[in-house]
């Protein structure tokens, strides 16, 4: 590709994205390889698979952090029961989905349950004030049980 080529399409790229976008579709449709922007199309390949990962990690702690309150926040239980479980419903569905469409982001979920945890842990701790030492500084449970839909950490008494 000529370097007038590359500059205007590195430079639709910082300008318009959706038409870069779109452009480079129609390019790779048409194999039109020789005029497509690869450094950037690079770039945009490797952001979408950190977009993911990011993304199911925060599922994850979000959906620690709502186990969490279900089990220990006590004093709120009664109120937000019902917000709680559809906001656990909801993280677990968001889960699925992205495993659904990428199932090796499972292995990457087995590595970073603890990380996830431990920062959903912290964001529990600031919405409820209790004082650390009484949550798990580790998983108290496990990431399959975190992800079963039929699985909470607390029973109605």
């Amino acid at each position: 590709m000529n370097s007038e080529i590359e500059m205007k399409l590195a430079s639709l790229y910082e300008t318009d994205y959706q038409l870069w976008l779109d452009r480079t579709l129609a390019q790779l449709r048409a194999q039109d390889f020789s005029n497509i922007d690869l450094e950037n199309l690079i770039e945009e390949i490797e952001s979408l698979g950190k977009s993911d990962k990011r993304a199911i990690s925060s599922y994850l702690m979000r959906l620690c952090e709502h186990l969490l309150k279900l089990k220990y926040w006590k004093e709120e239980r009664e109120t937000c029961l019902r917000g709680w479980k559809v906001e656990i419903r909801n993280f677990r569905l968001q889960v699925k989905a992205i495993l659904k469409d990428s199932p090796s982001l499972r292995n990457y979920l087995d590595e970073n349950f603890v990380l996830a945890y431990q920062n959903g842990r912290n964001l529990f701790l600031d919405a409820s004030s209790l004082k650390p030492d009484l949550i798990p500084e580790e998983p108290d449970f496990t990431l399959e049980q975190a992800l079963d839909e039929d699985w909470l950490p607390w029973e109605p008494e």
